[in-house]
């Protein structure tokens, strides 16, 4: 029995798992997309407000993807070399971790949400409109923290439609919860972003509740409150170990993307704006390349466990190459339909002015991401976690900030040199994951180990 189940693992397909993650990122996306369009209507400073509150939200939830994106890795390698009970308790410890790291990021952005927003040097309505946002959403961090960790879980096994249906729920609890709180239907009053963000916590606590149903279904683990404490020391360690560079990277990335913003926020009210929308268009672009990215790296993780190489480096490149050219052909709809995509968000003619040419540089920026995104994901599964966080902190420090203060600042290009700054940063990036791919790290990885066995024979 055990070795029909670690066969179902190894011969699952991309297109199997795929699918129903880029139905769940899109989805995911879309209600982004939704919010910021209704929240559009309802005042550009509310958009502004929402879109800074997001991105410090966003450096939060980076600490919940620590322990998931470890979960995602050593679940799927074990599940590929047959250890399924080891996959069974790594599912518990994950649970039980991001629990407490749950209860306490919720605590602490609630209790210093104000100050740490005050960080982005934003002002007036669009303050207190993103302190509205932060204060509510801190509450609903626990849930998030818990439904990562579950969706990993699932995910790892392959019960990636499971997830999908979970966040199609979600979508409509979100969105019904925007329409009510941005334009007052059956005579409700107008809450804004006060009901945008309670909208947000029920959607995630009903997601909290639906996968924990699902997790005893489908796999028949059955998750209780004594289990949070019986968290394992080596499962800690192996989780951590893989989860802290990994969410190192986006964890740089969030905290450039700070620093970028405060030189965004000097270009005034309009630029800002323009690049939350942006922002959210921009999302449509990669985010295939996302969920092919996510994809192939449970495939590479399987493969990597059950010591199945050239599959392994072959499957990245394979996807590279589809990554890359879906990506571009994205951005380029994009470009060339940019005024009437940016009329259906705003009327204001400086947003519009100040978006288009960003439009445009987007076609350049997107087949680099695609490489970096796809390949780095891979050299993750792969065991390789360092190299992507010390690639990343160079690039994103290096290129991405300094560019976009010399571009965007000092040059006058304003959001099209950030943009370009960014894009210079992607593709370096990308370009040495590449190579590093190339390189077939696992051989050099496995070395140490191969070492260390012939020592102990000895």
């Amino acid at each position: 029995m055990e070795e029909q189940k670690n066969t179902k693992f190894q011969e699952q397909t991309l297109f199997t798992i795929t699918w129903p993650l880029l139905i769940e990122l899109s989805l995911h996306m879309g209600m982004g997309i939704v919010a910021t369009l209704m929240l559009s209507h309802y005042s550009d400073q509310a958009v502004a407000g929402v879109g800074v509150a997001n991105q410090l939200l966003n450096i939060f939830i980076l600490v919940f993807n620590v322990t998931s994106i470890g979960a995602t890795v050593l679940i799927s390698q074990n599940l590929g070399a047959g250890k399924l009970k080891r996959a069974r308790q790594l599912s518990y410890s994950v649970f039980g971790l991001n629990f407490w790291f749950g209860i306490s990021i919720a605590i602490l952005v609630y209790v210093l949400g104000e100050p740490m927003l005050r960080l982005y040097n934003i002002h007036g309505q669009v303050f207190d409109y993103g302190l509205t946002f932060v204060q509510i959403c801190a509450l609903s961090l626990f849930f998030e923290s818990l439904s990562l960790a579950l969706s990993a879980i699932l995910r790892s096994y392959g019960y990636t439609k499971e997830s999908m249906m979970v966040t199609i729920v979600m979508n409509l609890i979100s969105i019904g919860g925007n329409i009510v709180a941005t334009t007052g239907i059956f005579g409700l009053p107008v809450t804004g972003v006060t009901g945008v963000s309670w909208a947000i916590f029920a959607a995630r606590a009903f997601a909290v509740c639906a996968l924990l149903y699902l997790l005893y279904r489908r796999l028949s683990l059955k998750i209780v409150f004594k289990d949070i404490f019986n968290v394992k020391k080596d499962d800690i360690r192996g989780l951590l170990q893989i989860g802290i560079p990994s969410a190192g990277e986006n964890l740089s990335y969030q905290l450039s993307q700070v620093v970028i913003t405060s030189f965004v926020v000097t270009m005034g009210t309009a630029s800002l704006a323009a690049r939350v929308y942006i922002l959210n268009i921009n999302m449509l672009c990669f985010l295939f390349t996302l969920a092919i990215a996510q994809g192939t790296q449970l495939l590479v993780a399987r493969y990597i466990g059950a010591k199945q190489f050239d599959r392994a480096l072959k499957r990245g490149i394979r996807t590279l190459k589809i990554a890359m050219v879906a990506s571009t052909l994205a951005s380029l709809a994009i470009a060339m339909g940019g005024g009437s995509i940016l009329n259906v968000f705003t009327e204001d003619p400086t947003i519009i002015i100040v978006g288009l040419p960003v439009l445009w540089a987007i076609v350049f920026v997107e087949p680099g991401r695609a490489m970096n995104i796809v390949l780095m994901n891979s050299l993750k599964s792969a065991g390789d976690v360092r190299f992507p966080v010390v690639i990343g902190i160079i690039s994103m420090w290096g290129i991405a900030v300094l560019l976009s203060y010399l571009f965007g600042v000092h040059f006058g290009l304003g959001l099209l040199g950030i943009w370009l700054a960014q894009g210079a940063d992607e593709w370096l990036r990308g370009c040495f994951a590449l190579r590093r791919w190339l390189s077939k790290p696992w051989e050099r990885l496995s070395k140490p180990k191969l070492s260390a066995q012939k020592t102990i024979s000895n």
